[in-house]
């Protein structure tokens, strides 16, 4: 145990799990929202947005599990409480830099400093004046007698060819709240799930640390281990033996590092996503993409002389079957990061969005009538309870399943003809 918390081996784990921070970085004042709205937008429309009806399940449901410019908290009537996040945008077309908070933008209900964040509102508004903008048009054209050749209103001056933004996507917008076209916005901005990955990150960092600060001062070595000593000691010391023993033998040493960093870095942020109103960060796509394109990198680098004369020169196979085996097994080496990529996105959204499919049901029935859904609260609830507590355990599974496969893949690139042979007999 002591080895495993050697100075050396923190650092080496401090340097992975900075680069599994970062190349998800790459890939993708409390406050109380009730002011005016602005722009083309009015009340009437945002207010009718608002109000839960179950035709629109689909959406609040993504809305719950996907990424955001805000941790929100709560909603009372039409006051939206939350925490907001840096919007961070560089446009070349309106002078570079431009940094302010997410508030500034009343979720989706404000333009601010000539920027829009898009959501279904605004983007079912834009659809609507476009619908109008080419009737308008092609009315103009017949009264005219000319033929219908386009679909844009100059007099309008709104764009109806280029693709609608994505719901979520920050836009420029002029002094009606239309599209800018041609201006090109990058967004750099500290969304929900790059806020928290820093969260956990910084809380995984912490304790690592403060548990090899305790290891080299001799507690837990000459003494028995205090405090959460006694939480990761167990957790260390099966998963070097159950999973890097078990599949890399002598050379677990040189992966524990990695292995390591994997597994808590995934299994932190599993159950701190499992706070209400947090992210969930392994539920997203564009997470679990990066961890699986390292694990492959890892596997791939380190691959032996054997493992390649396998996959394109399988030894004791028919040349007929051959030319069979081989596009499979190389396509085995791409369909592994992606088994590890799909189980642990689907394994981990899906149980946030059962959760709140069992809350929803509250409030659909009490939509068709309010004694009706007060009925099937404590049922709700209690399937809520009960499925938060799996999410638990899920949380540590799937932490396990990701380090356990990726230990298997890498063993299976570094084996040896000698380790090859053993197996078979």
């Amino acid at each position: 145990m002591i080895n495993l918390l050697k100075s050396t081996l923190v650092r080496q784990y401090l340097k992975v799990l900075i680069i599994l921070v970062f190349t998800n970085l790459v890939s993708t004042q409390l406050y109380a929202s009730n002011d005016e709205f602005d722009g083309i937008l009015n009340d009437t429309m945002y207010k009718h947005n608002l109000d839960f009806l179950p035709g629109k399940t689909g959406t609040i449901l993504l809305e719950h599990v996907l990424d955001d410019h805000d941790f929100r908290i709560a909603s009372i009537d039409d006051r939206i409480i939350a925490l907001p996040l840096p919007i961070i945008l560089y446009t070349p077309q309106k002078g570079g830099l431009t940094c302010f908070m997410s508030s500034h933008f009343g979720h989706g209900m404000h333009r601010y400093n000539g920027y829009r964040l898009v959501d279904e509102v605004y983007l079912e508004h834009l659809q609507k004046q476009r619908e109008k903008n080419v009737l308008a048009y092609r009315a103009n054209m017949i009264n005219s007698g000319s033929a219908v050749t386009s679909a844009t209103t100059p007099a309008l001056n709104i764009d109806t060819t280029t693709p609608l933004p994505a719901v979520g996507k920050i836009i420029a917008v002029d002094a009606n709240d239309h599209p800018i076209k041609g201006v090109q916005v990058y967004d750099f901005s500290i969304t929900r799930n790059v806020a928290q990955m820093f969260i956990c990150t910084i809380l995984l960092v912490w304790v690592i640390l403060t548990v090899g600060a305790r290891y080299r001062k001799g507690v837990g070595v000459k003494t028995a281990p205090k405090g959460i000593q006694n939480l990761l000691e167990p957790i260390i010391i099966f998963v070097r033996d159950e999973v890097g023993i078990a599949y890399l033998g002598d050379k677990h040493v040189k992966y524990m590092p990695y292995l390591l960093t994997v597994f808590f870095f995934i299994l932190i942020n599993n159950l701190v996503g499992l706070i209400p109103s947090s992210a969930n960060v392994t539920g997203n796509i564009a997470f679990t993409v990066v961890l699986g394109v390292i694990s492959f990198l890892v596997t791939t680098f380190n691959a032996g002389k054997y493992y390649w004369a396998h996959l394109f020169n399988p030894s004791g196979v028919p040349l007929g079957i051959k030319f069979i085996l081989i596009p499979v097994e190389i396509l085995g080496v791409f369909t592994k990061p992606f088994a590890l990529i799909i189980r642990l996105f689907a394994n981990m959204i899906a149980g946030h969005m059962i959760i709140t499919c069992l809350i929803m049901l509250i409030f659909i029935f009490g939509y068709i009538k309010i004694a009706v859904g007060f009925g099937f609260a404590p049922i709700s609830v209690a399937f809520v309870v009960f499925i938060y507590f799996i999410e638990i355990l899920v949380a540590f599974i799937q932490a396990y399943i990701f380090t356990n496969l990726t230990a298997v893949f890498i063993g299976q690139a570094i084996e040896e003809p000698q380790h090859h042979l053993e197996h078979h007999h």
